[in-house]
């Protein structure tokens, strides 16, 4: 994790073989808020990115490096005060040239939160 205590895994649960679903807790005390911003906490969008890319390391059990990100929407901000709970949906697949292509969408309640699609070389 590249941000101690940044975030707790709650639940994992596989959908298929490619689908997961995860449940996170995110620390609305940690430091990142302190500057992200002060009085008015809001996710930093690249500690998204790095949570997902972590979730599927765990999941594919290699160290990966992004290659691409492709289709990012930042659909609505995230309070860690108001929505420390996040679901991350991951669909993972493994290209034939050993890339994982991984689509997320993130979500506080019933609210769409991140859609993106990315690429990783395992490393």
């Amino acid at each position: 994790m590249v941000l101690k205590d940044f975030y707790t895994i709650l639940s994992e649960e596989k959908i298929s073989d490619s689908k997961y679903t995860f449940t996170i807790l995110v620390n609305e005390k940690h430091e990142i808020f302190k500057g992200h911003f002060p009085g008015n906490p809001i996710m930093p969008g690249v500690c998204m990115i790095q949570m997902i890319k972590e979730l599927t390391e765990s999941i594919t059990k290699s160290t990966l490096m992004i290659q691409t990100l492709a289709n990012v929407k930042f659909m609505a901000l995230i309070n860690p005060e108001a929505t420390p709970e996040l679901r991350l949906e991951l669909d993972i697949a493994t290209t034939e040239d050993d890339l994982v292509k991984v689509k997320n969408t993130t979500y506080f309640n019933d609210t769409v939160a991140l859609k993106l699609s990315n690429t990783y070389k395992k490393i």
